[in-house]
């Protein structure tokens, strides 16, 4: 299928207020190379393309799942017959970690006796500000630990209040999430000898209907939410609207040699794309235009993001160009290398969640399972696939961008609002619970 772009941005304060700090700046754009360079979003246009979207639709979307969807519901937006099964859901959270060595019990002494609870939390995203506790905001992490806090001893107590710190319960999490990302499955843990019942319910009323406990089980105290995992699975739904259109600035700054040179490769890319995706870019679809107004694509195939994405799979490669925001050690070398297991795109609809609407919503739903991600990892790959795509650029688009040397060369990270962090995985990846196969 083919996208339609977008041409007016709402004018809501955030998206306003950016554009216009992205205005006042003089931004240095990294130079491509390849027969698409001007066809290319720069990155104001990417940021405009991706934020200009229903994504309260996608949102609505992912606080019905929180509230009692879950997985299965992910497993309808493409087999109808999975919606009642459970058996996806199970499959990541079996007994795997329950064979790591263990402190035998007859040896657990003082805090060694406490119950190692492994917790699987869903929130939704857009309710929070984020996993990690920070002052003066409403994190998911501050919800749950100041809930824990009525099963504190007393001496913890004593020993809080002398050093003026609030009562809480500390806890240990398989990955943090940035504000407005949701997660259907996160995995924490905390060790206390009190009934799993009673967690539930402690942290169930934190937050009602935007925090759920699924379910809370005993497992070895080397257990390890974090670095036990063996993979993790992200899911980003990407509203496709069909009649928006978009409206791509005229870029002052490009780093053009001469207009002639320019006319020319233009030209050239229009041929190049009308070859590969087997459609005409002309003045009719605003895609491109003249040289003059330098008209980019506003629209991109599916199938084609699908096809830059397959790439990827079973490779381990440095994903540092796709990371923000980064500790300097992790931005280079080993631990910036990731496994992909699994990386997929596939057209779907969103069943209609507001009662006064019957309208479904078209979505690109993309899949991505690896081993680890980097910081905003996720958002920067879609929304460079997005853009090469449109762009018409070869199939290896991405893997060739492992080679850039500044970040500039992706694109800006899509909105927080389409990511979910959908399951943590204990045992071996298998490829047939995949949600896009």
């Amino acid at each position: 299928m083919v996208v339609r772009g977008i041409g007016k941005i709402p004018a809501t304060r955030t998206i306003v207020g950016i554009t216009a700090a992205m205005e006042r700046k003089n931004h240095a754009h990294y130079n491509h190379n390849d027969s698409c360079r001007l066809s290319r979003w720069t990155a104001r246009e990417s940021f405009q393309y991706m934020y200009a979207r229903p994504w309260n639709k996608v949102s609505d979307f992912y606080l019905d799942l929180v509230c009692g969807g879950g997985y299965s519901s992910l497993c309808s937006l493409f087999n109808p017959e999975k919606n009642k099964s459970k058996v996806a859901l199970e499959y990541c959270h079996t007994d795997e970690e329950s064979n790591l060595v263990d402190v035998p019990s007859e040896k657990r002494k003082g805090r060694l006796e406490r119950i190692t609870f492994k917790i699987v939390l869903s929130y939704h995203g857009s309710s929070f500000d984020g996993w990690q506790k920070q002052p003066g905001l409403n994190t998911v992490q501050g919800l749950v630990e100041k809930s824990l806090g009525i099963f504190v001893d007393e001496k913890k107590v004593q020993q809080l209040e002398e050093k003026t710190l609030p009562v809480e319960g500390c806890a240990v999490v398989a990955g943090r999430t940035d504000k407005g990302v949701t997660a259907l499955q996160q995995v924490y843990t905390w060790r206390k000898d009190v009934k799993s019942s009673h967690l539930k319910d402690a942290i169930n009323a934190a937050a009602p209907g935007k925090l759920r406990v699924l379910f809370i089980s005993e497992v070895s105290r080397v257990f390890h939410p974090n670095f036990s995992a063996k993979w993790r699975r992200y899911f980003y739904i990407f509203p496709l609207a069909d009649s928006l259109q978009i409206q791509v600035n005229v870029n002052p700054m490009d780093n053009s040699s001469s207009k002639d040179e320019d006319d020319g490769l233009l030209q050239q890319q229009a041929e190049h794309i009308e070859g590969r995706d087997g459609s005409t870019f002309n003045k009719g679809d605003n895609c491109i235009d003249n040289v003059d107004m330098r008209m980019k694509p506003s629209r991109f195939s599916v199938d084609k993001v699908n096809q830059l994405l397959c790439q990827l799979e079973g490779r381990s490669l440095s994903y540092r160009i796709f990371a923000r925001d980064t500790k300097t050690s992790r931005s280079s070398g080993p631990p910036t290398e990731c496994f992909m297991f699994h990386a997929r795109a596939a057209e779907a609809k969103l069943p209609c969640i507001n009662k006064d609407s019957t309208e479904e919503v078209k979505v690109m739903c993309v899949e991505l399972v690896a081993n680890r991600f980097l910081r905003k990892m996720v958002r920067v790959l879609v929304a460079t696939a997005i853009r090469e795509a449109a762009a018409g650029a070869d199939a290896d688009a991405l893997l060739n961008l492992m080679n850039a040397t500044c970040r500039r060369a992706t694109a800006p990270p899509a909105p927080p609002d389409g990511l979910c962090l959908v399951d943590v995985g204990y045992g071996d990846f298998n490829c047939q619970n995949s949600l896009i196969l």
